[in-house]
């Protein structure tokens, strides 16, 4: 079943480029695109798409009131370059299924999407590592029937602080498809659905420190 999607961003090279890496996915099609957040609104009562994307930012509505006004109606997530926690608390607080920064990159845009159609809500890495920083709880006996390697929870770590899988090949010396395989065993082995339920683990585990 394909997931029909809304852009709305006041800018033409992210719509472009949002409209690519969706359009790229066999289960996803981009519907319709908007300059700003009361066309927005207009064109996603008339398309009825499944997820919009709305930057907070626009002219006319800004992307929170937009997620205020469509909440209930559609899935929502929220794309933007300012990480600040006051956007993030008003998104949720508006019905937001995501919150995603720009330079999250395609896979995390892609996963947020699955995620928001699956019931979920993702928020970037960079951000949920700040929250979470301020959320742990002592560490606590692990669960685990299988435990992590040496090498995974370097990477747990790595992820717990928001690196991307190039930025951990890099520190690791490792390439970036070893990466991408310990990610998936962590996923496993932890019940994670995605990064930051890897995340969330770590910072509520005591695995990580604040360097």
């Amino acid at each position: 079943m394909t997931t029909r999607i809304l852009i709305a961003d006041d800018q033409e090279d992210v719509r472009i480029g949002f409209r690519l890496i969706l359009d790229s996915q066999p289960d996803m099609t981009v519907v319709g695109e908007a300059a700003d957040g009361r066309a927005a609104v207009d064109l996603a009562r008339h398309l009825r798409p499944d997820v919009v994307l709305a930057d907070i930012r626009m002219p006319k509505l800004d992307g929170l009131e937009v997620t205020r006004l469509l909440s209930g109606q559609t899935r929502v997530i929220v794309v933007t370059t300012f990480d600040l926690d006051e956007y993030v608390h008003a998104a949720l607080r508006n019905g937001a299924c995501g919150f995603l920064l720009k330079r999250s990159g395609p896979a995390l845009l892609i996963e947020a999407v699955r995620a928001a159609m699956a019931g979920d809500t993702l928020i970037s890495p960079q951000v949920t590592v700040r929250l979470l920083a301020h959320l742990r709880v002592p560490a606590a006996p692990s669960p685990l029937t299988e435990p992590l390697t040496d090498r995974e929870l370097e990477v747990t770590r790595l992820v717990a602080h928001g690196r991307t899988n190039a930025e951990i090949a890099a520190e690791l010396f490792i390439g970036p498809g070893t990466v991408k395989t310990h990610v998936a065993n962590v996923q496993r082995k932890l019940g994670a659905a995605n990064r930051v339920g890897i995340a969330a683990w770590a910072w509520s585990r005591g695995a990580v420190t604040d360097s």
